[in-house]
């Protein structure tokens, strides 16, 4: 038999939609299992950007547009940089994809060669390590614990940075931590990478759910120079509870959404034409439905941390933005279960799964080894039987 490529020996399956489907499948059994392993919003999508899908079926349009997206949309997308972030882009800076996760893929293959370092602070979102080796590139973790407020320093980049890196990963707020870099940080940042011969990724997809005092900052918006070397992507998944739709967007320099474009067009073609119709409806409509689900979130999130800090031993960062938590479970590693000792993040959240029935993501699947990541993007109700159940089952160890 023919052997498969090299490539795919390199990568693993989402660790995140795994447990999503296991979760899936014993509830399928009748098992009462709570899922805090979903990445996505709980909310519906709001009902006029349904509508305006509705009515592109209606009308017809449900054909082939052009590789990169329609022109109306890229235009929303513009107008929304240049409105809610100080960007400016022209029609041709600007690539719709099948969601944010392919607009980093097309990216990662537009400019990545063997050779090339990705520097990824870490813990970072499982996809983007698998994107550089599918690449050809080597994977570089910058360490940013929660020490650090989830966050790498200047200092940290500098010394990571070597010749061989082609694309810095900024990621605000974060998944998994829900970190967020403030102005200043990013500003602090940006000198280090302004004069460096290399690309910076900025990964916006929740720019919307922030709370607190914290206002989002792109990093692109901070410095001219770095501007010309930033490709910034965002999505209509989190924001407008779209996540299903498969819609997301880029911004950056015309040669490489141009290389972007190229590789969309050999491989999915255009995102779903009437998905896109749905995603102009979001961009240009009312947004006060936004400030609903983040209000939500924000008391999920406030009960969840203060649910968390008052397990024994558990500690918990108060997240800026997103709707994860990403609590330190390290004292109850190397307790007993069954006939022998929880020996790290994946067996403790295996233990949640089979004792507590509550799925939850191990830490290690974000480079983050200790740690488990709670989606809160689920009902109150839920959270509360299920950080329950976590506390009892934990009190079991």
């Amino acid at each position: 038999m023919p052997s498969l490529a090299d490539r795919v020996k390199l990568i693993k399956p989402s660790p995140t939609l795994a447990v999503s489907a296991k979760a899936k499948a014993m509830k399928a059994q009748g098992l009462d299992v709570i899922d805090f392993g979903a990445g996505e919003p709980d909310f519906d999508t709001p009902e006029l950007i349904k509508q305006a899908a509705v009515k592109a079926l209606a009308a017809g349009f449900t054909k082939y547009t052009a590789a990169g997206g329609i022109d109306e949309l890229k235009d929303a997308v513009v107008q929304k940089f240049q409105k809610e972030n100080g960007l400016r882009y022209e029609r041709n800076q600007v690539l719709i994809s099948c969601g944010a996760k392919h607009s980093l893929y097309n990216l990662f293959q537009a400019i990545l060669n063997p050779g090339d370092e990705v520097l990824i602070p870490a813990p970072y979102w499982v996809s983007y390590p698998d994107m550089a080796l599918l690449g050809g590139a080597k994977p570089v973790f910058v360490s940013a614990p929660e020490s650090k407020g989830f966050k790498v320093t200047p200092e940290q980049l500098q010394q990571a940075i070597s010749p061989k890196t082609k694309l810095v990963v900024i990621n605000s707020p974060s998944n998994p931590t829900g970190a967020a870099y403030a102005a200043a940080d990013l500003q602090a940042l940006a000198r280090v990478l302004e004069s460096k011969d290399l690309y910076v990724v900025s990964d916006e997809c929740y720019e919307k759910i922030a709370f607190g005092n914290y206002v989002h900052t792109s990093i692109a918006g901070l410095s001219a120079q770095l501007k010309e070397k930033t490709l910034v992507v965002n999505a209509v998944s989190k924001t407008y509870s779209m996540t299903g739709w498969r819609i997301g967007y880029a911004a950056g320099p015309q040669d490489v959404i141009a290389a972007m474009t190229n590789i969309q067009s050999q491989s999915t073609s255009n995102p779903t034409s009437f998905a896109q119709k749905g995603a102009l409806a979001a961009l240009t409509g009312p947004q006060d439905e936004i400030g609903k689900m983040v209000t939500e979130f924000n008391k999920r999130r406030e009960f969840t941390v203060a649910a968390l800090r008052a397990m024994p031993r558990v500690t918990c960062y108060d997240p800026e933005g997103a709707f994860y938590v990403f609590p330190n479970f390290s004292a109850y590693l190397g307790r007993s279960w069954k006939d022998g000792k929880i020996k790290d993040d994946l067996e403790l959240s295996q233990f949640l799964l089979e004792e507590a029935k509550v799925a939850a993501v191990p830490g290690s699947a974000f480079g983050a080894p200790g740690h488990i990541r709670l989606s809160y993007a689920t009902s109150m109700k839920n959270l509360e039987e299920g950080l329950k159940r976590i506390r009892e089952g934990l009190a079991r160890l």
